[in-house]
């Protein structure tokens, strides 16, 4: 189902090192992209993934954002972009066999989500 969106309105909402790999978030935000904000949140809600607690606290920070700032009807949004960058690892190490050191990389990653109005259809 293809949703037609404004671009002019565009509103974001950014959420920063989420200790999380961007591979994993990227497969729930694949589901919500193109969808309105009362369908992503439903499919949020009831998806198995850790991902979707903080990527639902961006999406509701975008459509806040949408309604103090631009004036905006929370259900006439659309999630008209989402995307998520990888950000700094975090380094820690552990200790191997022979006095040597094994580095751990923990992921982090930087959700970004995109609403805007939806097109009124004639």
């Amino acid at each position: 189902m293809a949703v037609a969106v404004d671009d002019t309105q565009e509103v974001k909402a950014v959420a920063r090192h989420i200790r999380m790999s961007p591979t994993k978030v990227r497969r729930v935000l694949d589901q919500i992209r193109g969808r309105t904000y009362q369908d992503a949140l439903i499919v949020l809600r009831f998806m198995p993934y850790r991902a979707c607690e903080p990527i639902l606290k961006v999406l509701r920070s975008a459509a806040a954002n949408a309604e103090h700032n631009e004036g905006l009807d929370r259900s006439s949004l659309v999630v008209s972009q989402a995307f998520a960058d990888q950000g700094i690892y975090l380094r820690r190490y552990r200790p191997r066999a022979q006095g040597r050191v094994y580095q751990i990389r923990k992921p982090t990653c930087h959700i970004t989500i995109f609403v805007a109005p939806q097109l009124e259809e004639e």
